[in-house]
């Protein structure tokens, strides 16, 4: 009895290694959601720019601006309707991504915008991460 209990043990010890060690061949690739706001009609322009960044996921949401009518009327601002691009992406990209886009929100007319980023802490599934990570090689496996 005493034998088929260290069996399992030594079976559910080397299982748990076979997955710490495939773990450890994806982890590298942390990834964070780059949040990046633009006028509404640049949306698809900086959506398809982004993607070209190996960014595999991304989600365009309308917005409004929320200023009040004295303030816009201040600071000359006419259109306020806006546009919120999430989109996943790996952290190695992310200074990339954000010097880019800087250069873009100062050249392209009425391509003013707002760049952000939050770190990711997990994702549930192996499968999700690496297309997300952009793993091709994982993904195929």
């Amino acid at each position: 009895m005493a034998e088929k209990e260290k069996a399992t043990k030594t079976k559910e010890t080397t299982k748990k290694k076979a997955v710490q060690g495939k773990t450890k061949q994806l982890a590298p690739n942390k990834l964070e959601m780059l949040v990046t706001i633009v006028n509404r009609n640049k949306a698809e322009f900086y959506a398809d720019y982004i993607q070209s960044f190996e960014v595999n996921m991304q989600m365009i949401m309308q917005a409004e601006g929320t200023a009040t009518e004295a303030m816009k009327k201040m600071l000359g601002l006419i259109n306020t309707e806006k546009a919120v691009i999430f989109s996943i992406i790996q952290q190695s990209k992310i200074n990339e991504v954000l010097d880019s886009l800087q250069e873009k929100f100062r050249t392209i007319k009425d391509g003013k915008g707002i760049a952000y980023t939050i770190p990711l802490t997990s994702v549930i599934g192996v499968a999700i991460y690496s297309f997300l990570s952009n793993n091709v090689s994982a993904v195929e496996g």
